[in-house]
């Protein structure tokens, strides 16, 4: 997501770093290659130029150019001007007492029909009981597949196939949720290929009869430019409570999502970065900033990980490294939990200073390589587990057969194991602040060098000497050395 904006803002910004101080000259320079790098991702003309005149006025004041660090100031102002771009978002759902509805619209093939299993997903996660409602009668599959996404996430789905009339769809299932006691409706209606009459008439004959508490406007983030003409054309008709950009998880040059609240005034809600239906996230302009600038988003990272991964196991894990424990079925069943989270480059994307790295392995290299680790640690009998010492020459070779490896590859696991199971246990007797630092220089280190191996911290043989320490001991060797000639001597005699 944002690849090449990113890549092309960090050479923007690279090409100050290691200036002493900053002037009018070099400044400008820099602010026309940010300037181009928003052109290239497809971001509005009018935003762009608002966007760097914004960032200009702020990097060319007093206080920047006599600063000691200039470039890291101009990081900073690029961040609040991405955040005041996108920016302020409410993600609350403002649904009324008793029976809420909410209105879901946006061109054909934007993802809408599954939008709309997700967001009623979203609702239950939110203590709320919704009705899923098939009002798209253009398109013979909707009904069909909105009843295969209810069925895969739990919510009854209302439709009516013995009409071509969506205002009837709409009317009866809202009569039929407050019947029925749900508090939540989320209207699926009908898209088009492009926008046209026909379409904008319908749905603000939906609008003005049904009345939903929000309409949101669910856009492909694929379409660039195309997609902030379309939020304005629906805008225009039905004054938009919000957006729900879909399809972050492909290629998607970011343009849509730095134009669209600037060019409609309508914030963007939620985010689609998958196909699963659990795959929508809110959105939070600080942090997709941060993300836009490779400074990676660990909150959104912690938020994934408190929906998707097993607490159960994640407690037995944590109980084995407070005991000093960390085995290779560990490490294994900690692979497994981390697939959940979805794609190790994504994942990674969002670890500061991970996000170059993640680019340069890509999504094969990084998930193939877990899969082999996983099948390497496969091959291993329970005993080689939870003692890999014991693997020898022979071991080798027979785990490398069974994984489809070679064997200095299970020597090089193994090797990688010992440093990252020191590093756990190692953790696990640091506090907070602690662990926050080691992951820090971790990220830091792989980031330098991507082929680094965590090697295991050798032990030491005592405790560290002050020098007074030091010069007593040297003072005893030096009165026990004068005695033994004396004695010598004394012998001598």
């Amino acid at each position: 997501m944002f690849e090449a904006l990113q890549e092309a803002l960090g050479n923007a910004i690279r090409t100050l770093a290691g200036r002493g101080r900053l002037t009018e000259a070099n400044m400008r320079q820099g602010l026309q290659m940010v300037q181009q790098a928003l052109l290239e991702a497809d971001v509005s003309l009018p935003v762009v130029k608002e966007f760097v005149s914004r960032v200009g006025e702020e990097a060319l004041g007093e206080k920047v150019l006599k600063s000691l660090n200039p470039t890291q100031q101009l990081v900073g102002i690029v961040y609040q001007e991405l955040v005041r771009l996108m920016g302020p978002v409410d993600h609350t759902l403002h649904l009324r007492p008793g029976c809420g509805v909410l209105m879901l619209c946006g061109l054909q093939g934007s993802g809408k029909t599954t939008t709309c299993a997700k967001l009623g997903r979203l609702l239950v996660e939110r203590g709320r009981k919704p009705l899923l409602v098939a009002a798209d009668l253009q398109r013979p599959a909707a009904i069909d597949q909105l009843e295969l996404l209810g069925q895969k996430v739990g919510i009854p789905v209302f439709a009516k196939r013995d009409t071509q009339n969506p205002i009837i769809v709409c009317r009866e299932a809202v009569e039929y949720a407050r019947r029925n006691g749900y508090d939540a409706v989320v209207l699926d209606t009908a898209g088009r290929l492009h926008v046209d009459e026909e379409l904008m008439r319908q749905l603000s004959q939906i609008d003005a009869q049904i009345g939903p508490d929000e309409v949101l406007f669910v856009v492909d983030a694929m379409t660039g430019q195309d997609a902030v003409n379309s939020a304005k054309a629906f805008n225009e008709a039905l004054e938009l409570d919000g957006v729900i950009l879909t399809k972050l998880d492909g290629d998607a040059r970011g343009g849509a999502a730095l134009s669209v609240k600037a060019v409609t005034g309508v914030p963007i809600k939620f985010i689609g970065t998958g196909e699963g239906v659990d795959a929508l996230e809110e959105f939070h302009p600080d942090r997709m900033a941060s993300r836009i600038l490779g400074m990676g988003d660990v909150l959104t990272l912690v938020e994934q990980a408190r929906r998707r991964l097993d607490e159960e196991e994640m407690r037995k894990q944590q109980e084995a490294l407070l005991k000093g424990r960390f085995t290779l079925q560990n490490f294994r069943d900690l692979l497994s939990q981390t697939q959940r989270l979805g794609s190790l480059t994504k994942l990674m994307g969002l670890i500061p200073g991970m996000g170059s790295f993640a680019q340069m392995i890509g999504d094969a290299d990084a998930d193939e390589q877990m899969r082999r680790v996983r099948g390497m640690i496969d091959s291993m009998t329970p005993e080689e587990r939870a003692n890999p010492r014991i693997i020898d020459q022979s071991r080798r070779r027979r785990i490398a057969v069974g994984a489809g490896v070679e064997p200095h590859q299970v020597s090089e696991l193994i090797k990688q194991f010992e440093g990252i199971a020191d590093l756990m246990r190692r953790m696990s007797e640091m506090g907070f602040r602690g662990r926050l630092q080691a992951f820090q220089q971790l990220s830091q280190m792989f980031a330098r060098n991507p082929d680094a191996v965590i090697v295991k911290q050798k032990k030491g043989t005592g405790k560290r000497l002050t020098p007074e320490e030091r010069a007593r001991l040297r003072k005893q060797r030096e009165r026990e050395e004068r005695r033994r000639r004396r004695e010598e001597k004394g012998k001598k005699r």
